[in-house]
């Protein structure tokens, strides 16, 4: 058996797989900022960079910003992702290839630090901190280091590990193994298949989170086990985040999980189904190696919060604890909520608003809205604008600082805000009223499906916006 055994096509896969997570992130970022972030948009970076600095928030935008900058930023980090998907930057020398992972790196690290509560999620910190490790992963002539090839899976059993305790911790519906009766209706954004998952026997589900929880609880220590324990291990790993894939949207976490799984399997096991012919590596210079060792002194010495966190009572559940987002603490779903419940945005072109009002329906890309439009599936492409939805319908306290720039934007009609959704009901002139309503949407069950072709049925609550006009906020 092969102790910390690690392998060329590892390494290959989980960089090659990196590189292709960065290119979503950047273009996500490119495409959705103007109306989130702008100059003019909901929370405006100028406005957050004059109350932030440099040591709260590392960020190249703190020296300049504007909208072309930044989209500049966004567009360069998805042409250099591009270009190390090609396999390009794998072929370069090893302190250019180093060089072209620094700059993904402190790109995106300059977007997630001004993002504010659009880039409050897990999987922000998880994709920093990944890319972090892979510049110090050398090239393809250079042998993968032991010491970061560890880091990867010490990054892969925090994730695993962090999330499972979260769960065990939090809501008692996972220690009752009953969590998944409502999760697959009640998650963010459901995806095609999470109907079906949704109507599979309740043993089944309950089979379902007992799986969940030997693969995050249990399986975890195992990765630091001799070849081809780990790598087995590993491979149970990425067959439960594919399972997570088909039956949601969670933006890149469940991805960027499989990649780092990937980093684990071993040559032996992945040169019969990776017909990629890999040339044998060299020895690292000394300046390299010893650049890595001092990665690992680093990262061992930063590791202290995440361990305290998770041996605590109080886990936090996804948390930097500085501002490089650097050895993070992740975990997901320590509660899951039981009813689904949904912000209804609409507009209309009456002159003042009455009982006989025709009310028209904005619809968002990936959030359910229309109760016969089946969900779709985004991830690993990120909705932001969708998530926040979910988390103020939970809670309004969540759109306090936002919801009435969005608002705003659609009674203007607003080009970059549009974007953002699937269908606008005033697409010649801007509506003169809107309002917002708070819905209950549940699965239809398997009769009701095929009688009438709904995916859900939903009934309102309450109001959460009473109609309102441009007057109300006045002139920007």
């Amino acid at each position: 058996m092969d102790w910390f055994g690690v392998g060329s096509l590892g390494r290959w896969l989980f960089t090659e797989g990196l590189a292709a997570l960065y290119l979503v992130a950047f273009v996500a970022a490119a495409r959705q900022f103007r109306a989130l972030l702008g100059t003019t948009g909901m929370l405006p970076i100028p406005d957050y960079l004059a109350t932030s600095s440099f040591g709260r928030s590392p960020s190249i935008f703190h020296w300049h910003y504007s909208d072309r900058f930044y989209a500049v930023v966004a567009w360069s980090g998805a042409a250099l992702a591009a270009v190390t998907v090609a396999g390009v930057t794998a072929r370069l020398p090893l302190p250019v290839c180093m060089l072209v992972w620094l700059l993904l790196w402190a790109a995106y690290l300059s977007i997630v630090n001004v993002g504010q509560l659009w880039y409050s999620f897990g999987w922000e910190s998880l994709l920093l901190e990944a890319g972090f490790l892979a510049i110090f992963l050398g090239n393809a002539e250079t042998a993968a280091p032991v010491t970061v090839m560890l880091l990867l899976r010490w990054l892969l059993f925090r994730l695993e590990f962090g999330a499972g305790l979260i769960k065990i911790r939090g809501d008692p519906c996972w220690r009752r193994l009953t969590c998944l009766y409502y999760h697959h209706e009640t998650q963010p954004m459901p995806g095609p298949l999470s109907w079906y998952f949704h109507h599979l026997p309740r043993p089944l589900h309950r089979v379902e989170a007992a799986g969940n929880h030997v693969t995050q609880l249990v399986l975890p220590f195992l990765l630091f086990a001799p070849q081809p324990v780990a790598g087995w291990v590993a491979a149970a790993m990425i067959v439960t985040q594919l399972w997570l894939v088909a039956s949601g949207n969670f933006s890149w976490l469940n991805w960027l999980a499989i990649v780092l799984a990937c980093s684990v399997l071993p040559d032996s096991m992945l040169s019969r189904i990776v017909p990629v012919d890999i040339p044998e590596p060299s020895s690292a210079p000394l300046w390299f190696t010893a650049a890595t060792l001092a990665v690992t002194v680093g990262v061992v010495v930063l590791s202290y919060w995440p361990v305290r966190n998770m041996a605590g009572h109080h886990q936090l559940m996804n948390a930097s604890f500085n501002h490089w987002h650097l050895v993070n603490t992740y975990g997901a779903f320590g509660t899951v909520t039981r009813v689904r419940t949904e912000i209804v945005v609409e507009g209309t072109d009456d002159d003042a608003p009455g009982p006989h009002t025709e009310w028209r329906e904005y619809e968002f890309r990936g959030k359910p809205g229309d109760p016969s439009r089946r969900p779709r599936q985004f991830a690993p492409y990120h909705l932001r604008l969708d998530w926040l939805m979910w988390f103020a319908a939970i809670s309004p306290g969540y759109g306090d600082r936002w919801f009435g720039g969005l608002v705003r934007r659609l009674l203007e009609n607003d080009r970059d805000t549009l974007k953002l959704l699937r269908h606008n009901p005033f697409p010649d002139t801007p509506p003169t009223w809107v309002r917002a309503q708070l819905y209950e949407y549940r699965f239809t069950d398997r009769l009701t499906r095929r009688e009438t072709g709904r995916w859900w049925d939903r009934e309102p609550i309450s109001v959460c916006l009473h109609p309102v006009n441009r007057a109300r906020f006045g002139r920007r």
